[in-house]
């Protein structure tokens, strides 16, 4: 399918038509010449749920498909039957079918998916039983937990019995404050059965973070936590947890864990008579388990975004379409099957915790786990893969840049015998990284770096078992997503930097913002710019092989000299920098132009001197442009970080610039702003 363009002369706006003709991708340039780092044997592509989709397409319409490109083609160019196909090849229970897969696929938003259909996500995600094992629960400190599919139902059943006997029904909110454990799965599930909507998020965030929150979405009834480890520290949450419960009107009933043995230590909260224990909630002779049939659109997330420029937006997901989103990735992108051990570094505050939970809808056993991602220097996670024979492992960049700083060589020091596939989120994977993996991790491993976010709840870009992994690409395209990168004049461009778009609709696409009236703020964040295409605000690359780029959030780019530049292009030559550990670079607005600013924390034993100031000025013009070097280099004890773990360049340019920075809740380490007020050396 291709877009046709009709402009007003200066293409405010775009409209498209369906038309036959494939995007036009040269098949045999680009990374035809260069060799990959990995790539799939005929005999792992045969096998993939990949071909064998691909083959029941061809069979059923009588298509010719012969590789992921044409897949890709027919997936957008006949999205009917494409997204059909997908569910009933994911097998979705339904009480009803839909009358129609798609109504005013024209128009976005607007469009209508699967209109008709009745189904219930939870039911989907507990239709596996037996003895087999459902969830590992980790902890740092070496705590092993586990439920059968058989003991997660029983456990669903108790709590839904005892939601709906205090009177939660469809469309209340039931929220979390919440580490990564499995009582949060366990009651995600059981409000979701009798159509709850789910919000949730972890327990590193401040009580104004939390208000800002829930205090919008009104919860009926809240599970939370006493504490948590972190770093070999005993993090105290109860303060936190009687003041949420004090400030939110709405809630009726705090349902308090006791992970590390505190939920006893505050009369406050056991005097509150909303308490009660997360084992007392358990009805001891439940109601048998229904499961409401609902809507496709019904709301089944609330999702926020990160709140560091203002409120947290209250993004609205629909239960159908998170389903057979996220569930497609699983089975076509990741080749998640039945039995596979599934693991993905995750707090409940990052929407790739209800990605992970997903994937029991596959039959895959999950392995959570709350703690640092760095405990042990690492060695925590690396021998679970072994332990817990993981198949399926996801981390961030960073975890993995880490690794190769401290020096970690897991191929010598563990088998990895299991480990078949690596995803890598939260920011761009370097190129470096690609080397490290498949030098000192695994050499036989489809390393997938992946790209969506919140508004989604899915993926844009991401990987395939059927195509090869080159360094510092993304694979492709996401199945049924109409990905492209645009210029500002609105045109798709390959192998330019621009825009990360998508032109058609998509089932995950948000219902829409909570009390948002009229779609007013939701329209304002995604089809502004260009009218019925969502802009999803990634600044990156299309490759004409297929692969893709990204360098980085479109509001964060720089601008020096009137030339945008990528923070991910920069980052990637200052971490080849042994003596900095970490590192931020946003833009400052100086003598009418912009300049850039890259502030540095040095690793331990290391300052920042003129001499590495020199090196550090030196290694990224050998590798980039003068104008990636930074004019200003500063150094900082510490990095602002979402609690996701994502950098704030906007609120860290904010801080040099003397504006305010709103809700500093949503950060893990808010104090780390003020290392940037006021600086000296960034008034000359």
């Amino acid at each position: 399918m291709a877009i046709q363009m009709f402009c007003d002369g200066s293409c405010a706006f775009a409209k498209r038509l369906w038309v036959s003709t494939p995007p036009p991708f040269n098949r045999q340039s680009g990374n035809a010449m260069k060799t990959p780092l990995w790539k799939p044997s005929a005999e792992l592509q045969q096998q993939s749920q990949a071909s064998q989709f691909m083959a029941l397409a061809n069979q059923k319409w009588g298509l010719s498909l012969s590789d992921y490109r044409d897949l890709h083609d027919w997936s957008v160019s006949d999205p009917e039957n494409f997204w059909q196909l997908v569910w009933d090849y994911c097998d979705i229970t339904a009480s009803v079918p839909a009358a129609k897969v798609l109504v005013d696929g024209d128009k976005m938003p607007g469009a209508r998916w699967f209109d008709g259909a009745r189904l219930n996500y939870a039911e989907n995600l507990l239709r596996h039983e037996g003895s087999g094992t459902a969830l590992v629960s980790l902890l740092e400190d070496g705590e092993r937990r586990s439920l059968s599919w058989g003991d997660l139902r029983a456990q669903v059943e108790a709590l839904a019995s005892s939601l709906r006997n205090e009177g939660v029904t469809a469309g209340d909110r039931v929220a979390a404050f919440m580490p990564n454990v499995q009582e949060t799965v366990v009651f995600m599930l059981a409000a979701t059965s009798i159509g709850a909507t789910w919000s949730s998020c972890s327990p590193d965030f401040g009580f104004n973070g939390v208000l800002d929150r829930f205090g919008q979405i009104e919860p009926k009834v809240m599970i939370a936590i006493d504490g948590y480890r972190y770093n070999g520290k005993v993090c105290d949450c109860t303060e936190r947890v009687s003041k949420i419960a004090n400030a939110i009107d709405s809630l009726e009933r705090v349902v308090l864990v006791d992970l590390v043995g505190l939920a006893d230590t505050r009369a406050d909260l056991n005097k509150d008579p909303r308490v009660v224990s997360f084992e007392a909630y358990l009805d001891p002779a439940p109601m048998p388990l229904e499961f409401t049939q609902l809507p496709f659109d019904h709301p089944l997330f609330i999702m926020y975004s990160s709140g560091t420029t203002g409120m947290p937006k209250c993004i609205v997901h629909g239960a159908g379409g998170s389903l057979l989103q996220i569930t497609k990735e699983h089975r076509l992108a990741v080749d998640l099957h039945p039995g596979d051990v599934f693991f993905y570094f995750t707090t409940c505050g990052w929407m790739m915790w209800n990605w992970l939970v997903t994937g029991l809808a596959s039959g895959a056993t999950l392995v959570l786990y709350d703690g640092s991602p760095f405990a042990d220097n690492g060695r925590t996670l690396l021998e679970a893969i072994n332990r817990e024979g993981i198949n399926v492992f996801g981390t961030s960049a960073k975890f993995i840049a880490a690794l190769e700083k401290a020096g970690h060589n897991p191929r010598e020091d563990y088998s990895l015998d299991s480990l078949r596939t690596i995803l890598s989120t939260g920011s761009p994977l370097s190129p470096e990284s690609y080397d490290y993996v498949y030098q000192h991790v695994k050499s036989d491993v489809c390393l997938s770096s992946i790209a969506g976010g919140t508004d989604i709840l899915s993926c844009f870009v991401g990987g395939s078992p059927l195509l090869p992994v080159y360094k510092g690409e993304i694979q492709c395209a996401g199945l049924g997503m109409a990905t492209e990168i645009w210029s500002d004049r609105g045109e798709r461009v390959y192998n330019e930097k621009g825009e990360l778009v998508c032109t058609l609709p998509f089932p995950s696409t948000p219902i829409g913002f909570w009390q948002d009236d009229n779609d007013q703020r939701y329209r304002s964040a995604y089809f502004e710019k260009w009218p019925g295409v969502w802009a999803h605000g990634d600044y990156g690359e299309e490759f004409d092989n297929g692969g893709f780029a990204i360098y980085g959030r479109s509001d964060a780019i720089l601008n020096p000299g009137g030339v945008r530049i990528g923070t991910a292009e920069i980052y990637r030559q200052v971490d080849r920098v042994e003596e900095i550990a970490d590192s931020i670079v946003v833009g400052q607005q100086w003598c009418d132009d912009v300049r850039v600013v890259l502030a540095v924390v040095t690793a331990e034993g290391a300052s920042l001197t003129d001499e590495l100031r020199n090196k550090i000025r030196s290694t990224i013009r050998a590798n980039t442009t003068p104008r990636h070097v930074p004019e200003k280099i500063i150094e900082v004890p510490d990095i602002p970080r979402t609690i996701s773990g994502k950098l704030v360049e906007i609120a860290v340019r904010d801080m040099i610039h003397g504006r305010e920075v709103k809700n500093k809740d949503a950060l893990a380490n808010p104090e780390a702003l003020e290392y940037f007020r006021g600086r000296e050396e960034l008034s000359r």
